[in-house]
Protein backbone atom coordinates (compact mmCIF):
# COMPACT_ATOMS: atom_id res chain seq x y z
CA UNK A 1 0.00 0.00 0.00
CA UNK A 2 0.84 3.98 -0.54
CA UNK A 3 1.35 6.37 2.13
CA UNK A 4 -2.13 8.36 1.17
CA UNK A 5 -0.67 11.72 3.18
CA UNK A 6 -0.84 14.08 0.80
CA UNK A 7 2.38 16.27 0.39
CA UNK A 8 2.93 18.26 -2.44
CA UNK A 9 4.79 16.47 -5.44
CA UNK A 10 7.90 17.78 -7.33
CA UNK A 11 10.70 16.76 -10.15
CA UNK A 12 9.89 13.88 -12.43
CA UNK A 13 6.93 11.61 -12.57
CA UNK A 14 7.15 8.89 -15.12
CA UNK A 15 4.47 8.03 -17.19
CA UNK A 16 4.72 4.50 -17.12
CA UNK A 17 4.30 2.77 -20.23
CA UNK A 18 2.23 -0.55 -19.53
CA UNK A 19 4.46 -3.68 -20.33
CA UNK A 20 2.19 -6.40 -22.37
CA UNK A 21 2.77 -9.90 -23.19
CA UNK A 22 2.37 -11.33 -26.92
CA UNK A 23 -1.40 -11.88 -25.98
CA UNK A 24 -2.31 -8.75 -24.91
CA UNK A 25 -1.86 -9.73 -21.11
CA UNK A 26 0.26 -7.70 -18.32
CA UNK A 27 3.55 -8.30 -18.26
CA UNK A 28 3.88 -8.48 -14.50
CA UNK A 29 7.73 -9.35 -14.82
CA UNK A 30 8.44 -6.66 -17.18
CA UNK A 31 6.47 -4.20 -15.19
CA UNK A 32 8.54 -5.15 -12.07
CA UNK A 33 11.74 -4.46 -14.13
CA UNK A 34 10.35 -1.11 -14.95
CA UNK A 35 9.72 0.10 -11.77
CA UNK A 36 12.52 -1.10 -10.27
CA UNK A 37 14.17 0.41 -13.34
CA UNK A 38 12.73 3.93 -12.43
CA UNK A 39 12.96 3.68 -8.50
CA UNK A 40 16.90 3.16 -8.58
CA UNK A 41 16.77 5.84 -11.06
CA UNK A 42 15.54 8.34 -8.64
CA UNK A 43 11.73 9.26 -10.31
CA UNK A 44 9.95 11.22 -7.61
CA UNK A 45 6.97 9.63 -8.29
CA UNK A 46 5.16 7.27 -11.03
CA UNK A 47 2.03 7.99 -13.51
CA UNK A 48 0.43 5.03 -14.83
CA UNK A 49 -3.01 4.83 -17.18
CA UNK A 50 -2.06 7.63 -18.74
CA UNK A 51 -1.12 8.57 -22.46
CA UNK A 52 2.38 6.39 -22.36
CA UNK A 53 0.55 3.87 -20.73
CA UNK A 54 -2.02 3.38 -23.54
CA UNK A 55 -5.06 3.20 -20.97
CA UNK A 56 -7.68 3.91 -23.38
CA UNK A 57 -6.70 0.80 -25.70
CA UNK A 58 -7.04 -1.61 -22.55
CA UNK A 59 -9.67 -3.20 -20.77
CA UNK A 60 -11.30 -2.49 -17.05
CA UNK A 61 -9.62 -5.57 -16.33
CA UNK A 62 -6.30 -4.78 -17.52
CA UNK A 63 -6.48 -1.53 -15.93
CA UNK A 64 -7.66 -2.54 -12.48
CA UNK A 65 -4.62 -5.22 -12.87
CA UNK A 66 -2.37 -2.59 -13.75
CA UNK A 67 -3.07 -0.40 -10.54
CA UNK A 68 -2.73 -3.29 -7.94
CA UNK A 69 0.36 -4.39 -9.56
CA UNK A 70 2.08 -1.54 -9.73
CA UNK A 71 1.28 -0.79 -6.60
CA UNK A 72 1.80 -3.67 -4.78
CA UNK A 73 5.80 -3.76 -6.81
CA UNK A 74 5.94 -0.13 -5.92
CA UNK A 75 5.43 -0.29 -1.70
CA UNK A 76 5.35 2.47 -0.55
CA UNK A 77 8.32 3.52 -2.13
CA UNK A 78 7.27 6.37 -4.44
CA UNK A 79 3.94 8.41 -4.73
CA UNK A 80 1.80 6.78 -7.70
CA UNK A 81 -0.90 8.82 -9.90
CA UNK A 82 -3.38 6.69 -11.73
CA UNK A 83 -5.50 7.59 -14.81
CA UNK A 84 -8.68 7.50 -14.96
CA UNK A 85 -9.88 9.23 -18.06
CA UNK A 86 -12.62 7.56 -19.86
CA UNK A 87 -16.05 8.26 -21.75
CA UNK A 88 -17.82 6.77 -19.39
CA UNK A 89 -18.34 8.28 -15.74
CA UNK A 90 -19.04 5.64 -13.65
CA UNK A 91 -15.98 4.04 -14.87
CA UNK A 92 -13.86 6.75 -14.15
CA UNK A 93 -15.41 6.82 -10.48
CA UNK A 94 -14.72 2.98 -10.88
CA UNK A 95 -11.10 3.35 -11.25
CA UNK A 96 -10.67 6.20 -9.12
CA UNK A 97 -12.13 3.21 -6.28
CA UNK A 98 -9.38 0.91 -7.14
CA UNK A 99 -6.89 3.68 -7.35
CA UNK A 100 -8.05 4.56 -3.78
CA UNK A 101 -8.12 0.74 -2.80
CA UNK A 102 -4.50 0.48 -3.61
CA UNK A 103 -3.68 3.17 -1.78
CA UNK A 104 -2.70 5.68 -4.93
CA UNK A 105 -1.74 9.01 -4.04
CA UNK A 106 -3.92 11.12 -6.39
CA UNK A 107 -6.40 10.11 -9.90
CA UNK A 108 -5.52 12.31 -13.15
CA UNK A 109 -8.62 12.75 -15.71
CA UNK A 110 -8.49 14.52 -18.96
CA UNK A 111 -12.04 15.82 -20.76
CA UNK A 112 -14.14 13.06 -21.56
CA UNK A 113 -12.78 12.43 -25.22
CA UNK A 114 -14.84 11.43 -28.62
CA UNK A 115 -17.19 14.38 -28.35
CA UNK A 116 -15.78 17.87 -28.54
CA UNK A 117 -17.05 19.85 -25.48
CA UNK A 118 -17.81 23.35 -23.96
CA UNK A 119 -16.34 24.79 -21.15
CA UNK A 120 -19.40 25.13 -19.00
CA UNK A 121 -19.73 21.38 -19.69
CA UNK A 122 -16.43 20.81 -18.93
CA UNK A 123 -16.97 22.42 -15.78
CA UNK A 124 -20.38 20.89 -14.91
CA UNK A 125 -18.61 17.04 -15.69
CA UNK A 126 -15.67 18.04 -13.32
CA UNK A 127 -17.77 19.49 -10.43
CA UNK A 128 -19.47 15.77 -10.97
CA UNK A 129 -17.33 13.86 -11.25
CA UNK A 130 -15.19 15.35 -7.73
CA UNK A 131 -17.81 14.89 -6.31
CA UNK A 132 -17.53 11.21 -6.60
CA UNK A 133 -13.74 10.61 -5.96
CA UNK A 134 -12.26 9.23 -3.39
CA UNK A 135 -9.04 10.77 -4.14
CA UNK A 136 -7.42 14.07 -5.21
CA UNK A 137 -7.42 14.86 -8.64
CA UNK A 138 -5.17 16.62 -11.54
CA UNK A 139 -6.64 17.66 -14.46
CA UNK A 140 -4.68 16.30 -17.70
CA UNK A 141 -4.85 18.75 -21.01
CA UNK A 142 -4.18 16.75 -23.51
CA UNK A 143 -6.30 18.42 -26.64
CA UNK A 144 -4.40 15.95 -29.17
CA UNK A 145 -6.36 12.94 -28.49
CA UNK A 146 -9.63 14.96 -26.29
CA UNK A 147 -10.56 17.61 -29.19
CA UNK A 148 -10.62 20.32 -26.13
CA UNK A 149 -8.25 22.27 -24.28
CA UNK A 150 -9.13 23.23 -20.58
CA UNK A 151 -9.38 27.43 -20.91
CA UNK A 152 -7.06 28.64 -17.74
CA UNK A 153 -10.03 30.22 -16.49
CA UNK A 154 -11.97 27.05 -16.40
CA UNK A 155 -8.89 25.66 -14.93
CA UNK A 156 -9.21 28.42 -12.34
CA UNK A 157 -12.92 27.62 -11.67
CA UNK A 158 -12.70 24.09 -11.42
CA UNK A 159 -9.64 24.24 -9.13
CA UNK A 160 -12.02 26.23 -6.81
CA UNK A 161 -12.61 22.39 -5.04
CA UNK A 162 -9.60 21.80 -2.89
CA UNK A 163 -9.69 18.18 -4.20
CA UNK A 164 -8.27 19.51 -7.22
CA UNK A 165 -4.62 19.76 -6.40
CA UNK A 166 -2.78 20.20 -9.66
CA UNK A 167 -2.73 20.34 -13.69
CA UNK A 168 -0.84 18.14 -16.44
CA UNK A 169 -0.58 19.81 -19.56
CA UNK A 170 0.42 17.98 -22.98
CA UNK A 171 -0.31 20.75 -25.51
CA UNK A 172 3.49 21.35 -25.71
CA UNK A 173 1.70 24.84 -26.08
CA UNK A 174 4.35 27.24 -23.44
CA UNK A 175 2.32 30.24 -24.19
CA UNK A 176 -0.30 28.52 -22.74
CA UNK A 177 1.13 26.53 -20.03
CA UNK A 178 2.72 29.98 -18.89
CA UNK A 179 -0.83 31.86 -18.82
CA UNK A 180 -2.46 28.85 -16.55
CA UNK A 181 0.54 29.40 -14.08
CA UNK A 182 0.12 33.49 -14.26
CA UNK A 183 -4.01 32.39 -13.62
CA UNK A 184 -2.88 30.20 -10.69
CA UNK A 185 0.01 32.54 -9.30
CA UNK A 186 -2.22 32.68 -6.10
CA UNK A 187 -2.06 28.96 -5.40
CA UNK A 188 1.53 28.20 -5.69
CA UNK A 189 0.37 24.68 -3.98
CA UNK A 190 -1.51 23.89 -7.14
CA UNK A 191 0.53 21.50 -8.55
CA UNK A 192 1.63 22.22 -12.38
CA UNK A 193 3.45 19.56 -14.63
CA UNK A 194 4.33 19.35 -18.07
CA UNK A 195 4.59 16.50 -20.50
CA UNK A 196 6.55 16.75 -23.26
CA UNK A 197 9.86 16.39 -22.17
CA UNK A 198 11.60 18.98 -25.15
CA UNK A 199 10.03 21.62 -22.70
CA UNK A 200 10.10 20.52 -19.12
CA UNK A 201 13.58 22.42 -18.19
CA UNK A 202 11.91 26.01 -19.97
CA UNK A 203 8.85 25.16 -18.10
CA UNK A 204 10.56 24.33 -14.47
CA UNK A 205 12.63 27.78 -14.78
CA UNK A 206 9.33 29.35 -15.55
CA UNK A 207 7.97 28.13 -12.19
CA UNK A 208 6.66 24.47 -13.31
CA UNK A 209 6.74 21.73 -10.30
CA UNK A 210 8.37 19.30 -12.57
CA UNK A 211 7.86 16.62 -15.69
CA UNK A 212 5.95 13.87 -16.52
CA UNK A 213 8.35 12.74 -19.37
CA UNK A 214 7.98 9.36 -21.17
CA UNK A 215 11.81 9.67 -21.84
CA UNK A 216 12.01 8.88 -18.04
CA UNK A 217 11.23 5.22 -18.37
CA UNK A 218 14.56 5.06 -20.55
CA UNK A 219 17.02 7.32 -18.88
CA UNK A 220 15.58 8.00 -15.92
CA UNK A 221 18.40 9.58 -14.04
CA UNK A 222 19.04 11.98 -16.97
CA UNK A 223 15.31 13.67 -16.67
CA UNK A 224 16.25 13.75 -13.02
CA UNK A 225 19.02 15.48 -13.71
CA UNK A 226 17.40 17.74 -15.76
CA UNK A 227 14.61 18.74 -13.87
CA UNK A 228 17.61 19.53 -10.63
CA UNK A 229 19.50 22.05 -12.87
CA UNK A 230 16.43 23.85 -13.93
CA UNK A 231 15.41 23.84 -10.52
CA UNK A 232 18.88 25.42 -9.24
CA UNK A 233 18.89 27.79 -12.72
CA UNK A 234 22.31 26.17 -13.77
CA UNK A 235 21.28 27.40 -17.20
CA UNK A 236 24.71 25.60 -18.62
CA UNK A 237 23.88 22.52 -17.22
CA UNK A 238 20.43 22.80 -18.48
CA UNK A 239 21.41 23.72 -22.09
CA UNK A 240 23.81 20.39 -21.98
CA UNK A 241 21.41 17.90 -20.58
CA UNK A 242 18.95 19.38 -23.37
CA UNK A 243 20.95 18.19 -26.14
CA UNK A 244 20.38 14.47 -24.53
CA UNK A 245 16.87 15.30 -24.21
CA UNK A 246 16.52 16.22 -27.83
CA UNK A 247 18.94 13.14 -29.49
CA UNK A 248 16.26 11.00 -27.34
CA UNK A 249 13.26 12.57 -28.96
CA UNK A 250 14.35 12.83 -32.40
CA UNK A 251 16.06 9.44 -32.15
CA UNK A 252 13.58 7.31 -30.72
CA UNK A 253 10.73 8.61 -30.67
CA UNK A 254 10.55 9.80 -34.63
CA UNK A 255 10.54 5.95 -36.25
CA UNK A 256 7.66 4.60 -37.73
CA UNK A 257 5.07 6.35 -40.18
CA UNK A 258 2.39 6.85 -38.57
CA UNK A 259 1.10 8.91 -34.69
CA UNK A 260 2.15 6.00 -32.85
CA UNK A 261 6.43 6.37 -33.33
CA UNK A 262 6.40 7.77 -30.01
CA UNK A 263 4.80 4.48 -28.31
CA UNK A 264 6.28 2.48 -30.15
CA UNK A 265 9.66 3.47 -30.61
CA UNK A 266 9.88 3.64 -26.64
CA UNK A 267 8.62 0.23 -26.09
CA UNK A 268 11.09 -0.92 -28.80
CA UNK A 269 13.85 1.04 -26.98
CA UNK A 270 12.90 -0.32 -23.56
CA UNK A 271 12.81 -4.05 -25.51
CA UNK A 272 16.27 -3.19 -26.84
CA UNK A 273 17.63 -2.11 -23.03
CA UNK A 274 16.36 -5.58 -21.43
CA UNK A 275 13.93 -4.30 -19.35
CA UNK A 276 10.61 -5.26 -21.07
CA UNK A 277 8.51 -6.65 -24.26
CA UNK A 278 7.57 -4.13 -26.57
CA UNK A 279 4.45 -5.84 -27.61
CA UNK A 280 1.50 -2.18 -27.82
CA UNK A 281 -2.03 -3.05 -27.18
CA UNK A 282 -4.20 -2.96 -30.33
CA UNK A 283 -4.35 -1.39 -33.00
CA UNK A 284 -1.13 -0.99 -33.10
CA UNK A 285 1.74 -3.75 -33.96
CA UNK A 286 5.56 -4.16 -32.45
CA UNK A 287 8.13 -2.55 -34.91
CA UNK A 288 9.60 -4.68 -37.55
CA UNK A 289 13.32 -5.85 -38.08
CA UNK A 290 14.18 -2.92 -40.00
CA UNK A 291 12.53 -0.56 -37.41
CA UNK A 292 13.97 -2.45 -34.48
CA UNK A 293 17.27 -2.46 -35.94
CA UNK A 294 17.45 1.42 -36.45
CA UNK A 295 16.43 1.39 -32.89
CA UNK A 296 19.40 -0.23 -31.76
CA UNK A 297 21.37 1.68 -33.38
CA UNK A 298 19.77 5.03 -32.05
CA UNK A 299 20.14 3.53 -28.82
CA UNK A 300 24.42 2.75 -29.25
CA UNK A 301 24.59 6.58 -30.52
CA UNK A 302 22.40 7.60 -26.89
CA UNK A 303 24.23 5.79 -24.82
CA UNK A 304 27.23 6.70 -25.93
CA UNK A 305 26.39 10.54 -25.60
CA UNK A 306 24.78 9.50 -21.79
CA UNK A 307 28.72 8.37 -20.84
CA UNK A 308 31.14 10.23 -23.08
CA UNK A 309 29.20 13.87 -24.06
CA UNK A 310 29.73 12.30 -27.80
CA UNK A 311 27.90 10.62 -30.47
Amino acid sequence: MINRKIKPLEGIIVPLVTPLCGNNRIDIDGLSNLVEHVVRGGVHGIFILGTTGEAQSLSMSQREEMIKETSRIVENRLPLLVGISDTSLSDSVALAQKAYEAGAYAVVATPPYYFATAQSELIGYFENLISLLPLPLFLYNMPVHTKVAFDPKTIKQIAQNEKVIGFKDSSANGTYLQTVMYIMRERPEFMIFVGPEEMTAEMVLMGAHGGVNGGANLFPELYVELYGAAKSHNIEKVRRLQQKVMQISSGIYSKGKYGSSYLLGLKCALSVAGICSDFPAMPFTRFDEEYRNKIEQEMVKIENLLHTGKM
